[in-house]
């Protein structure tokens, strides 16, 4: 009986430290959009990918979001904007005013930010551009 309780008590203690460790860790709720807008030109590139991801998890504030991500489609790090192209993918047709921010990155010189851009402007506006990662590595305009 003894064994049992420690088994019990041992799977208690284990569940309580990952949902603490989920928590502490999620990040999602525990910034407000205005101090992500402002991680999003932080010197840590950490702060800059966290708050690429999270925003456009925000859709409610698009008015507030779309403006600072646009603009974070200018980082000098690659994973920046990798992530906030995705990010902007994943608001899909709406809005289309990252539209001119991601076509240029369709030449940037990493590979994975180009993949990004092009999947996002096929998110955003599907009539328009399509991406095919396997023919071509930029969006072709959509047949009619």
């Amino acid at each position: 009986m003894r064994q049992v309780a420690i088994v019990v008590a041992s799977v208690f203690v284990v569940a309580a430290f990952g949902v603490l460790l989920a928590w502490t860790f999620s990040g999602k709720k525990t910034k407000s959009t205005t101090q992500l807008i402002a991680d999003l030109k932080s010197g840590e590139e950490h702060d800059r990918v966290v708050a690429a991801r999270l925003l456009p998890e925000r859709k409610g504030e698009a008015a507030q979001t779309v403006p600072a991500l646009i603009e974070a489609l200018k980082d000098k790090d690659a994973d920046i904007r990798r992530s906030t192209a995705i990010g902007l993918g994943h608001l899909g047709g709406y809005p289309h005013e990252p539209i001119p921010a991601l076509q240029p990155l369709l030449k940037d010189k990493d590979a994975r930010v180009r993949e990004a851009a092009g999947v996002a402007l096929s998110r955003i506006d599907p009539a328009k551009f399509t991406y095919q990662p396997t023919t071509t590595k930029q969006p072709v305009a959509a047949k009619k």
